[in-house]
C-alpha cells in the first residue's frame, strides 16, 4: 500500500474540508430569542419562509432576554431578537450590537387560578394589583431568569415597594411555559406575555387576572451582533434576517400567526 500517496490525499481532502468551512458557516445564521417567540410557535411559523427564500438555515437557541442578550454579547450568536428595550438599549450603546430595529409587539398579564384568592380580577392598575397580591399574601411564581419578563416584573415590585415574601414567592429560574404550568399546579399568580399564555391556555386552565394597562406593552426588537467585536460573526445573515423580518413581507407574515384564531404579536417595524 502507497502510505505517502494515502497521506497526501488524506492532507489535501482534509485542507479543502477546513477552506470550506467558512462558506458552510455562512449558510447558518445563530439566533438567540427570547422563549416567549419559540414557545408560541411563532418561529416555526416564521422561519421556514425566511430560510426557503434566503437558503440559509436559522439555528435557534431560545432562552430569557438577558441570557440571549449575553450569548449576543460574547458572539455566541449571530443575531437576537428579544423584548427589554432599556436593556437592548443599554447593549447597543456599549458597542456590542448594531442595527437594532422594531419588530413587533404584545403585552404583559398577570394570570392566576380562577379562584382569585387576591381578588384582582378585572383589575387594569397592574401595580395597585399586584399590592393586592402581596397584601393577600397569595402565591406568586417569578421567572427569576433576568428575562424580559422577569425584569418587568421586578420593575413593577420595586415601583410599589414590595413583593411577596417567604413560600409566596417562588423565583423558579425557568421558561415561560413552565412558569405557567408551575403557576397551574400550585394555583398561583404569575406575570406572562399573552403569546405565550394563549399557547398553553388550554393546557394550564389559568385566567387572565389583569389586563390593559399601559405599563404592561410589551415590544420587541431584534439587533445584529457588531461585527467590529466578533468578525466571525455571520453578519450578513443576521442583517439578511433584520432585513426581511423587518420588511412588509415579513411583518405580513407576523400579522398572520394565530393560535385558536387569535392573533399572538401585532407588527410594529417602521412606526
Amino acid at each position: 500500500m502507497n502510505f505517502q500517496f494515502l497521506g497526501r490525499f488524506f492532507t489535501i481532502a482534509l485542507t479543502a474540508t477546513l477552506l470550506h468551512l467558512p462558506a458552510l458557516a455562512q449558510d447558518v445564521i445563530r439566533l438567540s430569542t427570547t422563549t416567549s417567540t419559540e414557545n408560541s410557535g411563532l418561529l416555526k411559523f416564521l422561519l421556514p419562509e425566511f430560510e426557503a427564500q434566503s437558503k440559509t438555515k436559522v439555528h435557534v437557541i431560545s432562552v430569557g432576554t438577558g441570557k440571549a442578550l449575553e450569548l449576543a454579547k460574547n458572539g455566541d450568536v449571530d443575531v437576537t431578537l428579544v423584548h427589554a428595550r432599556p436593556s437592548e438599549d443599554k447593549f447597543v450603546a456599549e458597542g456590542h450590537g448594531v442595527n437594532r430595529r422594531d419588530v413587533m409587539y404584545n403585552d404583559f398579564i398577570i394570570v392566576g387560578p380562577t379562584a382569585d384568592p387576591a381578588g384582582i380580577k378585572g383589575m387594569k392598575d397592574v401595580t395597585a394589583a399586584m399590592k393586592k397580591i402581596v397584601d393577600a399574601k397569595a402565591k406568586f411564581i417569578s421567572r427569576g431568569d433576568n428575562s424580559g419578563t422577569d425584569q418587568m416584573e421586578k420593575a413593577y415590585w420595586k415601583e410599589i415597594g414590595t413583593q411577596p415574601v417567604g413560600s409566596a414567592y417562588i423565583s423558579a429560574g425557568l421558561g415561560m411555559g413552565e412558569v405557567l404550568t408551575m403557576a397551574a399546579e400550585l394555583q398561583a399568580y404569575t406575570l406572562t406575555d399573552r403569546a405565550t399564555y394563549l399557547a398553553y391556555k388550554a393546557k394550564t386552565g389559568l385566567a387572565i387576572a389583569v389586563e390593559g394597562d399601559k405599563k404592561m406593552f410589551n415590544p420587541y426588537g431584534i439587533i445584529a451582533v457588531n461585527p467590529a467585536r466578533h468578525p466571525g460573526a455571520n453578519h450578513k445573515g443576521a442583517m439578511q434576517l433584520i432585513e426581511w423580518i423587518t420588511s412588509d413581507a415579513g411583518q405580513r407574515r407576523i400579522a398572520d400567526f394565530k393560535v385558536n384564531g387569535e392573533r399572538l404579536f401585532f407588527p410594529f417595524a417602521n412606526r
